[in-house]
């Protein structure tokens, strides 16, 4: 499949390489040279040799004097030479180019964009963008992002693939994932889509077992062939695995902002609404929202119903819990009497049974896992308020946690913080159990969890 060599390319040629410190060309290439598992050629007309981050580096003066063969070819040029060496990477059989140029149908040169698809299509080679970023995958090292990693950091990881309209959308999630412990893996820019659009990336992640879960960050569409596309490939996709939404041009004004950036026509927003349930898709509130919910869905179990177990040391989180749970149509409901009557046993006398069950200030971790251990049982998941500021709590409480999940139920912790054992327990729950700073952003990622457990027909509608 020619899409195969968009993600996971044996080689990529850099058209466009610089020996030049701080452009695009080398940026590209450094990027590439740091950890990409595959080949790399750099081709330049203007250099035979150089530097990139203190490695000897040859340059090709075309594309068509690299003897081996080239998967992709990443295209940093100015617009106007864009078709012409497009017409060379297709003749040296290509399978794909990255063009990060820009100048085309965002700067209103249409017909400077078709001629770049004529140019590749001729040869049968596929083009994502032009002005977009690329692709990001970590499982095989590929990076052709022009931002360097001193100002935007790259995740490990994981198995969150996300899709974004915008290079600058997928760039801060990229580094703001780094810094937050979010597994995305693989991420790929579209930009103007001239070529390549979400619907036939979605079809390749369908297919890849490291994707668990897709996330798309979209302004718009421009043609009705991707409209058609993307519910095509939305559908199936979703019928395998969890795909979540975040739609940005709401409003007529941000709409018209979404032309300006992508070339895209963001239009009615309940038209995408529509659009959005018809493919099966769980629509997000913001970015943030977005990546909170992929979290949970990649890492947990579906649950089997709507019934959701808050434990807290902190009867304010419990309550605000308790709100927030109700708010997205979940239930909290009470704790049943012999439930309450086996936790009366074992538990401090000060402790509040009903459901949140408050283990107040007096609280150690132990009481955590006692709670979990026997009330997991009649519930269908679980929202752990993991304060561990009272003197009886520490790090240690994110074991706990994790071994009650461990049992095929889903938990959620949130924790509220920043000192050392803070941020401790947060690293022990990392990749286990999703952990969110506020029970707003907890709740959400359960109600995205019994969403999806619906559609795939493992719950009941509450």
């Amino acid at each position: 499949m020619t899409l195969e060599a968009l993600v996971s390319p044996g080689s990529v040629a850099v058209i466009g390489a610089s020996a030049k410190p701080r452009t695009i060309g080398y940026t590209i290439s450094a990027q590439l040279m740091k950890r990409f598992r595959g080949r790399i050629y750099l081709i330049n007309p203007n250099y035979g040799e150089g530097y990139i981050e203190g490695r000897r580096a040859k340059f090709y003066r075309s594309i068509l004097e690299v003897e081996d063969r080239l998967d992709m070819a990443v295209v940093a040029v100015p617009a106007k030479a864009v078709p012409k060496v497009l017409e060379e990477a297709g003749k040296k059989g290509v399978k794909v180019a990255v063009v990060v140029s820009g100048g085309f149908a965002e700067a209103g040169n249409y017909e400077l964009e078709a001629e770049a698809v004529r140019a590749a299509g001729e040869h049968g080679m596929r083009i994502l963008g032009p002005n977009c970023v690329g692709v990001y995958n970590a499982e095989v090292g590929l990076d052709t992002m022009f931002l360097p990693e001193e100002k935007a950091a790259r995740p490990a990881g994981g198995p969150i693939a996300f899709i974004s309209q915008s290079g600058a959308v997928m760039t801060a999630v990229l580094d703001w994932a780094a810094a937050e412990g979010v597994g995305i893996g693989l991420a790929v820019n579209v930009g103007n889509r001239a070529d390549i659009d979400e619907g036939e990336i979605l079809e390749l992640l369908r297919g890849l077992d490291y994707v668990r879960v897709a996330a798309l960050y979209l302004e718009g569409f421009r043609r009705r062939k991707e409209v058609e596309g993307f519910l095509r490939s939305a559908r199936e996709f979703s019928r395998e695995k969890p795909l979540l939404v975040y739609k940005a041009g709401r409003s007529a004004d941000s709409a018209r902002a979404a032309r300006s950036h992508t070339a895209a026509l963001a239009g009615n927003y309940d038209y995408y609404r529509a659009l959005f349930r018809q493919a099966g898709a769980i629509e997000a509130e913001d970015l943030i929202d977005l990546f909170d919910m992929a979290q949970a869905l990649a890492l947990l179990p579906p649950p089997r119903g709507p019934n959701v177990l808050v434990v807290t040391s902190s009867g304010g989180i419990g309550v605000q819990a308790t709100d927030f749970l109700l708010e997205q149509g979940l239930s909290v409901p009470k704790t049943p009497q012999p439930l309450a009557d086996e936790l009366k046993r074992i538990l401090p006398p000060l402790a509040s049974l009903g459901n949140p069950i408050d283990l107040t200030g007096g609280a150690a971790n132990e009481d955590f896992a006692n709670v979990l251990e026997r009330a997991l049982d009649y519930f269908d998941m679980a929202l752990v308020a993991a304060l561990i500021h009272p003197p009886g709590l520490d790090e240690r409480l994110a074991d706990h946690i994790t071994a009650a999940a461990s049992r095929g139920k889903p938990i959620v912790a949130v924790s509220i913080g920043n000192s050392p054992a803070v941020k401790e327990l947060e690293r022990r729950l990392r990749g286990r159990v999703p952990v969110y700073n506020s029970p707003r952003r907890a709740a959400r990622a359960l109600w995205a969890l019994y969403r999806y457990s619906i559609k795939r027909g493992g719950s009941k509608p509450s």
